[in-house]
């Protein structure tokens, strides 16, 4: 695979770029934003999304769908996730023959309720067996680009493609798994920013390292709940894509979505801390995702529910804790 196009220069499509393009490969990125392009096609920096990064010269932006796709042979798709349906409707008309996509997306449509391989299926149209592959794992973008030890899956039904993408990424610095499970790995992805919220949230009212583990926890026998009733392997959900990701993301300082429960559990309001951030915090679309599928499925995820309650309906957190640690005792599943 010598040519490729990267749909998306936020701070994740950028890295992903530019690990490949450093491996000697070509890689044509659309930007979406015109600064961006600049930046990028001029300094060789995108100082926006990724500042303090040199980007390597294989890397040429364009703003065109059309330039972007044309003759390539792999896409990778690095846009968030309620924006990715119309991303894929767009460069449509452009796909010329079948061929593999990534996808580096992580969340739940709003109101469809569906994951990235859904949407892509529904889109496109293309066998999702055959064509579809996702990319997970603890994987914060700025370290990456640092080239800082990491390791994450790829998900891909497909063995013989799965392999040739796994060699595809990986580096001496960039460890690649490879599971068929492109379900669990999704709501791994999708879900771990939910509770990377209410963690967030607990540390900013100060509830201290036990809380925070203890919703580490629980917050993964619920994603395991939902996981196995979509037909997800549990086992998925004790790797990277999953418990590893749920980590990072509750714990690390570079994660968007603790930061904004963090901010909520001080007191600040999700519209002030929204209109702050120059990034999208997946979590906040996908906890309404989370917590409508839930009630679909009949699955019980209460600590998705109090998110949800706090982030839509003004819940004080102090009270969603206080509901939390009132329920009925049960045993531990």
């Amino acid at each position: 695979m010598k040519e490729i196009a990267v749909i998306g220069a936020g701070s994740w499509g950028t890295t992903l770029a530019n690990l490949l393009a450093e491996k000697g490969l070509r890689i044509s990125l659309w930007v979406r934003e015109e600064e961006v392009y600049y930046q990028i096609r001029d300094k060789r920096e995108n100082k926006v999304f990724l500042p303090g990064i040199r980007l390597s010269s294989n890397i040429e932006p364009f703003m065109s769908f059309e330039d972007v796709l044309y003759e390539k042979e792999v896409i990778i798709i690095a846009v968030p996730s309620h924006v990715l349906r119309n991303i894929l409707e767009k460069i449509k008309p452009y796909l010329r023959e079948k061929i593999p996509f990534v996808f580096a997306t992580k969340g739940i449509e709003n109101n469809t309720l569906m994951l990235s391989s859904q949407i892509f299926e529904d889109v496109i149209s293309w066998d999702v067996s055959k064509y579809f592959a996702c990319i997970s794992g603890p994987s914060f973008a700025r370290e990456v680009a640092s080239r800082l030890p990491t390791a994450v899956t790829i998900a891909c039904k497909d063995q013989t493609l799965g392999r040739s993408l796994q060699y595809l990424f990986h580096t001496p610095y960039f460890r690649v798994y490879l599971t068929q499970d492109i379900i669990g790995a999704q709501l791994g992805g999708a879900l771990k920013n939910v509770i990377a919220i209410a963690a967030g949230a607990s540390d900013g009212l100060g509830f201290g390292m036990n809380a925070r583990a203890a919703l580490i926890t629980r917050g993964l026998a619920e994603i395991i709940r939902l996981g196995k009733k979509m037909g997800a392997n549990e086992k998925t959900f004790s790797g990277l894509a999953g418990i590893g990701d749920l980590v990072l993301t509750c714990t690390g300082n570079l994660s968007r979505n603790r930061t904004v429960g963090l901010q909520i559990g001080k007191g600040k309001k999700l519209q002030d801390i929204i209109k702050d951030m120059n990034m999208v915090a997946e979590g906040i679309k996908t906890t309404k995702s989370a917590y409508e599928l839930s009630k679909k499925m009949s699955v019980d995820m209460p600590i998705t529910e109090q998110v949800y309650q706090i982030l839509y309906n003004d819940k004080d957190p102090k009270a969603a804790v206080k509901d939390l640690m009132g329920r009925e005792l049960k045993e531990e599943d």
